[in-house]
């Protein structure tokens, strides 16, 4: 099998040489034109280099909220150069009153949402469905990330998926005319093709008093930075490329740790990581005794069905060029999910990575991923070795058709191997209409037929309405180990729609009624579980909204008992159940911004009360205090009791390149119910980085359904690593 593989490798490879460069057209309507300078500008936050006043600016900017396609309300002019290694964005956010600027966060990756900020999005490879984000606000702090598949954020005020980390320069600074801020994106931080002289790009600009989102393209109500088929073009480029790109970046790693039950232990050990550009739009990883200490811990959860849970990504090495890897099946199952690498599903232990290599890019007209990952064995965890290979063909608009191979091989004597295949094709029409199918099949030494999964779906949106409809079947033996699939066996199908009115009421940006329907039967036919949802919703036009449901009805079927928490178990059989939520959520123009929900009714055999009240307050630029708390209180026949779940988290920025962050979490279902995450991080230069942490508790969740006690260590660590670069 890796035999064949690696002939569709070098078979690509091939065909990259007989595929033809995008034509230059002269820059028109939606075209904005780059500058060539010999020598970048200065990248102190202002636009008093003369070099900025070579390029024209660009100003064209028009609101998508709150009044869709007039022009912005204050001026915006964004000017670009480019050098043989850099491409520059030179910002001049004009305000008419610059006392109303909001700007508080001063930590990198965090959430912008809350001050003004401004945003471009480029799309080097062409592919109209992926882009790099890069996110500054007038504090000239960074946030950046990745838009895959053209997936809308998952949260209203998310531009994309932030644990992408890229190299680039930045700063700004705060005027008597509002603020500007200059930008440097080294070319070998994108995956772009030679040759090709026009990118996809985009702008967008938040004016945080106002809740006013305006954007240079994609402005449209259901569109916005994240529909990169929307995007203007950016000409003018020649004589670019990666040059080779290459980044070596070890690591060493002192400290101590002890896992709940076990002596514990002193580390030191090292590392490294490289990256290197094969060509500009083809670029290989690698990864030897991968350590990830750094990455954020997840946030517990206490689960209400007997479903599995998901918890994202968080480790670089998985996250960069992830939309390659890409293979969604039913709603927000996935082929293949990373985190089955390298992290216990059954437990949450970490299991150590001895080599890693990954190649992602665009190569003969093709997007392209392989990548294998060799696991050592520990405790009683095999060892096992995962090959990735993901191809897709791009097509019309931001259309594609594609296929995925994964492929386990473990040295358990009684679950050797598992294999995953399957095919998946997007199809965008009139741009609101977009539909999607696949099919996957799993192949295991534990299952034999019936290991299937297939469905498709269909989404439309316009001004008035959000359509979303799909169907599916996930057969009994479909098992991909190394994906995600939250309820197995299941013949699921669904339909929501929302009506989105906009009636002139004071203060009130939105109206949403929304209807939901779920049916999951499984491949017998019997009903397991069905939902149906009644929602009403307001979205105010200071930012604030209210989601409401009237009703929310339930079925479902227990084929085994459901062990809710201790030795309370909900008994097999069919429950009917209705319940009902009201919520509200803060306007964001405020220091102090909540978040309040209570979800209430009948629960199995009795009753449920949730209480969720979630805060952040940022006195100044540099302390933040975030808190995040949920009380389910439930009266059974089998036993009352009450679940606290409560994280406080404070984060002080010393300056752009210091910060300190203490996360503290409490699970009242855990015997031992604290657990503590702090870090210190120094950026010391760009993408080199020194890290004191120190984690009490646990640091990754398991991934099974049941509320188990998660496994606890107590770990001390200093991290150095030091990144080169040509």
């Amino acid at each position: 099998m890796r035999l064949v593989l690696a002939a569709v490798f070098f078979a690509l490879l091939l065909l990259e040489g007989t595929a033809t460069a995008k034509s230059s057209v002269p820059a028109g309507d939606g075209e904005l034109v780059a500058v060539r300078v010999e020598k970048g500008p200065k990248i102190d936050g202002t636009l008093d280099d003369p070099l900025w006043k070579l390029a024209k600016p660009l100003a064209d900017f028009r609101q998508k909220e709150p009044e869709e396609g007039t022009p912005a309300t204050e001026r915006t002019e964004v000017r670009v150069l480019y050098d043989a290694h850099h491409i520059y964005f030179g910002v001049f956010c004009y305000d008419t009153n610059p006392k109303g600027i909001v700007a508080t966060q001063l930590r990198r990756d965090l959430d912008m949402s809350l001050d003004d900020n401004f945003s471009v999005i480029i799309d080097p490879s062409g592919s109209h469905r992926n882009g790099y984000v890069f996110e500054i606000n007038p504090l000239g702090q960074q946030l950046d990330g990745l838009v895959v598949e053209e997936q809308a954020p998952q949260f209203p005020n998310e531009l994309a998926d932030p644990s992408w980390d890229g190299l680039w320069y930045s700063a700004a600074k705060i005027g008597e005319q509002g603020w500007t801020a200059t930008i440097a994106i080294p070319f070998s931080t994108l995956n772009f093709k030679t040759g090709s002289s026009a990118w996809e790009i985009n702008f967008r600009r938040f004016i945080r008093r106002k809740n006013e989102e305006d954007l240079w393209r994609a402005y449209r109500r259901q569109a916005g930075l994240w529909r990169v088929s929307e995007a203007g073009e950016l000409h003018g480029l020649s004589g670019i490329g990666s040059g080779r790109l290459l980044i070596i970046k070890p690591y060493l790693l002192g400290g101590y740790s002890r896992l709940t039950g076990e002596p514990g232990q002193f580390q030191h050990t090292g590392g490294v990581d490289i990256k290197y550009g094969i060509r500009s739009n083809l670029i290989a990883n690698l990864t030897v005794n991968t350590d990830f200490a750094d990455a954020d811990v997840d946030q517990q959860q206490f689960n209400l069905t007997p479903f599995r849970l998901f918890f994202p990504e968080k480790r670089r090495f998985f996250l960069e060029n992830s939309d390659v890897f890409t293979f969604y099946t039913w709603n927000q199952d996935l082929m293949f999910f990373s985190r089955q690498i390298g992290i216990d599903a059954a437990t949450g232990l970490e299991v150590p990575i001895d080599v890693g290599a990954k190649v992602a890019g665009s190569v003969g007209g093709f997007d392209l991923g392989v990548m294998d990952v060799k696991t050592r064995s520990e405790q009683s965890i095999a060892p096992a070795n995962y090959t990735i290979t993901r191809v897709k063909r791009p097509m019309f608009g931001d259309s594609f058709i594609g296929f995925m191979y994964v492929d386990k091989e473990s040295d358990d004597p009684i679950d050797k191997y598992n294999r995953a295949g399957g095919v998946d094709a997007k199809f965008v029409l009139y741009k609101d209409l977009n539909i999607r199918g696949f099919y996957a099949k799993t192949w295991s030494p534990l299952t034999k037929g019936d290991d299937y999964t297939a469905g498709a779906r269909a989404t439309f949106h316009n001004h008035w309405t959000n359509l979303y409809a799909g169907m599916g079947t996930i057969r009994p033996n479909y098992n991909p180990e190394v994906g995600f699939v939250a309820i197995p066996d299941m013949n699921p199908s669904l339909i929501q729609w929302d009506f989105t009115p906009r009636p002139k009421l004071p203060g009130v940006r939105e109206l949403q009624f929304g209807n939901f329907f779920e049916y999951f039967p499984n491949s017998h036919g019997v009903l397991q579980t069905q939902e149906v949802t009644e929602s009403f919703r307001v979205l105010f036009k200071d930012g604030a909204l209210t989601d409401n449901q009237i009703v929310d009805a339930n079925y479902q079927l227990l084929t085994s008992p459901f062990n809710i928490y201790k030795n309370v178990f909900i008994p097999v059989g069919g429950y009917h159940f209705t319940r009902h939520q009201v919520s509200y959520t803060s306007a964001g123009d405020k220091r102090l911004t909540f978040f309040g929900q209570e979800r209430w009714g009948q629960y199995y055999t009795g009753h449920l009360n949730e209480l969720a009240f979630n805060a952040q307050y940022r006195p100044g630029a540099h302390l933040a205090l975030a808190t995040n708390n949920t009380l389910n209180s439930f009266r059974l026949p089998q036993g009352n009791f009450d679940i606290l779940l409560s994280g406080l988290q404070v984060s002080y920025a010393f300056n752009r390149l210091v910060n300190l962050t203490t996360f503290l979490q409490a699970n009242t279902a855990d015997r031992e119910a604290m657990s503590a995450n702090i870090r210190l991080r120094y950026t010391y230069r760009p993408d080199s980085d020194l890290y004191v942490i120190y984690n009490q508790g646990s640091r990754f969740q398991s991934l099974n359904p049941q509320n188990q006690t998660p496994l606890r260590e107590a770990r001390f660590a200093v991290k150095v690593t030091y990144s080169w670069s040509r």
